[in-house]
């Protein structure tokens, strides 16, 4: 039995080191806190090197290890088990270089996303993935392939990292990826890394692409009579070739919420809403805007231009704040099941359905320029046996649904720990044998993230 303390050889910080059961209960945890795990220890790495001889610590005592970010994920990515050992990756927090010739940055993964964005605009340079939490860790946001609201534009988090350093469950660093913009040499190992929340590989580096700023944003807020008005709009928007960078779907119920628990107003009283941004050159949005007008005219009540840069700014944080307003009220499980474009009516439709019928609190939004549909399924006053008892089976209808309709169980938020039954339910045994002998190629004693892994 391996003497957990020796970690002190390899962080002799003491600051940077923590053993059970001095663990604050925020690590043992994701953003939601109910999911409770355990660990033995908690360090803070300020280097690959340290990284690495944590790994190998772990690997020859097999001591699970559990990699974390900002801890802003809601499926349990970051919840610790038997004991782990918990890489807390918040002190590497720095950008390595800015490569203004070949629009590309080396990052640590601890860099919370927002703020690299600001740093690199203010370089005249642009990072376009955009998840609803700024806050979330660049590390983060690549294991769980984190999409947002420009992906209908720009795609997800995996269209911007050209390479990772990782660190292998035994400690073994290596690079994969490059800042050729082409590669067909070998296989691509970090594509395979990208979304696999943390159980192939540890990373302690990322190269990220980046683009230029664009001339100008502006957005807009379509209201319609009922929801299905808005989503049977979404494929006239698109086969009209507008190219939005953001195209979102919000039912009025649920900007209620986001009303009051910001105190802030919408500009605009409707059942339900898209909310649209543009961005590119004046002529360019001038133009996107008009033939906008052309294509809702007849499904949309009003569109309002959102000018004002304040006004912009508090329909972006009430987008924004919505699973924070439904926690604020209620405990809630976040969904992010994503659908093909053609199928949002119908899933919504089901949804809508399954909600009067079960008396359950459903509150639908989300990306409607890629089909991702985020809902929060409300507990409201429901004792702890009747909420286990009523989520579990309406959770069952709603992937199975989502499933027929040729959809996925998650599109950005990935599996964790709450998802795992479900993930088998749905996935054919020959694909799981599959992805299960990548497990064992990364990692043979299966001390990475083991409860989240691919392995039943």
């Amino acid at each position: 039995m391996a003497d957990i303390t020796e970690l002190s050889n390899i962080i002799s910080d003491k600051n940077r080191l923590v053993f059970a059961p001095s663990i604050e209960a925020k690590y043992l945890s994701d953003t939601l806190g109910r999911k409770k795990g355990s660990a033995s220890a908690l360090v803070f790495p300020v280097s690959t090197e340290e990284v690495s001889a944590v790994a190998k610590f772990a690997y020859e005592n097999r001591i699970p290890l559990t990699p974390r970010g900002a801890g802003t994920n809601l499926v349990g990515s970051t919840v610790p088990h038997d004991g782990a050992i918990i890489i807390d990756f918040s002190l590497m927090n720095k950008v390595l270089e800015l490569d203004k010739e070949n629009f590309t940055a080396w990052v640590e993964p601890g860099v919370i996303l927002e703020d690299f964005q600001k740093y690199v605009e203010g370089e005249g340079l642009f990072y376009p993935p955009d998840p609803g939490e700024k806050r979330a860790s660049i590390g983060g946001n690549i294991s769980t392939n984190a999409g947002g609201m420009r992906a209908v534009k720009y795609g997800v988090t995996r269209n911007y990292v050209m390479a990772l350093e990782l660190v292998k469950a035994d400690g073994t660093v290596i690079t994969v990826g490059s800042k050729n913009r082409k590669d067909t040499t070998g296989l691509d190992l970090k594509d395979v890394v990208i979304g696999s929340e943390g159980t192939l590989a540890i990373i302690t580096k990322c190269l990220l692409r980046l683009i230029g700023k664009p001339e100008k944003s502006l957005s807009l807020l379509a209201g319609f009579g009922s929801l299905k008005a808005g989503i049977e709009a979404v494929p006239k928007i698109l086969k009209a070739n507008l190219n939005p960078t953001a195209l979102e779907f919000i039912e009025r119920k649920v900007v209620k919420l986001g009303e009051d628990f910001l105190k802030i107003k919408f500009p605009l009283e409707s059942e339900a809403y898209l909310l649209l941004t543009f961005d590119g050159s004046k002529e360019e949005i001038d133009s996107a805007f008009a033939k906008l007008g052309e294509v809702l005219k007849s499904s949309a009540e009003k569109i309002i231009s959102l000018d004002d840069a304040a006004l912009a700014q508090n329909v972006w944080r009430i987008r924004g704040c919505l699973v924070k307003a439904v926690e604020a009220v209620s405990e809630q499980e976040p969904l992010d099941i994503v659908v093909p474009i053609s199928k949002i009516p119908d899933f919504v439709e089901f949804v809508n359905e399954l909600e009067r019928q079960s008396g359950m609190q459903m509150i639908s939004f989300g990306h409607a320029g890629d089909g991702n549909v985020h809902l929060c399924v409300v507990r409201g006053s429901r004792s702890d046996a009747e909420w286990e008892s009523e989520l579990h089976a309406n959770l069952e209808k709603l992937y199975a649904k989502a499933h027929n309709l040729g959809g996925l169980i998650s599109g950005e938020h990935g599996l964790g720990v709450s998802k795992r039954d479900f993930f088998f339910k749905e996935t054919p045994a020959e694909n799981v044998a599959l992805m299960n002998s990548v497990k064992l190629a990364f990692d043979p004693q299966g001390i990475l993230n083991p409860k989240i892994s691919y392995v039943k």
